[in-house]
């Protein structure tokens, strides 16, 4: 990139991140209980469904694994499907990621500016119910109907915790390049490659899976930059 269109790029990320907070942050935000928030909620959940269990079978304890590729399927598909592409009553989906979160954050601008750019971030809190009614529960009461209790709270154990890990390690990718939680080799390696995801001319080609690319890698669509990429601090 030239260095004029690096300064039109500067500015157009500093007018759309300005315009982002003043329409989408509230004045009572606080990106800080956005994130404890989730945290707790989750772990709370996990911790219950674990207090439940009464000596689990090695057949039911299968679950974990399956339940955990099939969620890193689900994320792989919903993301270079309804997120980077627009489709019929996905409409919000499609907004809130491709028309924000990557123009929010973009290759050169890639890291949080303050705690309230979390709301770019992390999912809703409102999206925990919707996870939880929509997709944990329904799936847990299969379990619990045609197999047994144990096999439900570990299918919600997998659920939310695999929820848990997706919003830590999107919210790790994004802070400052400095930070040491930023710096830590399993992280940084995962950051570089939501870094290249979210290169304009990537971002609907390669680098789908936003936690661990094993789909990506089986369905061809794994890219690993070897070039450095230096990331600009607005």
């Amino acid at each position: 990139m030239n260095s004029i269109a690096l300064m039109m790029d500067i500015e157009n990320t500093i007018a759309f991140r300005n315009e982002y907070r003043e329409l989408e942050v509230g004045k009572n935000y606080s990106g800080r209980f956005h994130f404890w928030f989730t945290t707790i909620w989750c772990l709370a959940l996990i911790i219950t469904c674990i207090v439940f269990l009464h000596q689990p079978t090695w057949k039911e304890l299968l679950i974990l694994p399956i339940g955990f590729l099939y969620i890193n399927f689900a994320e792989y598909i919903a993301h270079r499907g309804p997120m980077h592409h627009r489709k019929k009553n996905f409409d919000k989906v499609f907004k809130r990621h491709s028309l924000q979160h990557h123009r929010f954050f973009t290759k050169e601008h890639f890291s949080f500016d303050s705690a309230k750019d979390v709301k770019a971030v992390l999912f809703p809190p409102v999206l925990l119910l919707f996870f939880f009614f929509a997709f944990a529960l329904p799936a847990g009461l299969l379990f619990y109907f045609f197999w047994s209790a144990n096999a439900a709270l570990l299918f919600i154990i997998i659920a939310f915790s695999y929820y848990l890990n997706y919003e830590w390690l999107h919210f790790a990718y994004h802070l400052p390049q400095e930070h040491f939680v930023a710096r830590l080799p399993f992280i940084s390696t995962l950051r570089k490659l939501h870094l290249t995801h979210h290169d304009p001319q990537m971002m609907t080609k390669y680098n789908f899976n936003i936690t661990y690319p094993i789909f990506d890698v089986l369905f061809g669509t794994y890219y690993k930059d070897t070039v450095k990429n230096p990331v600009t601090q607005l």
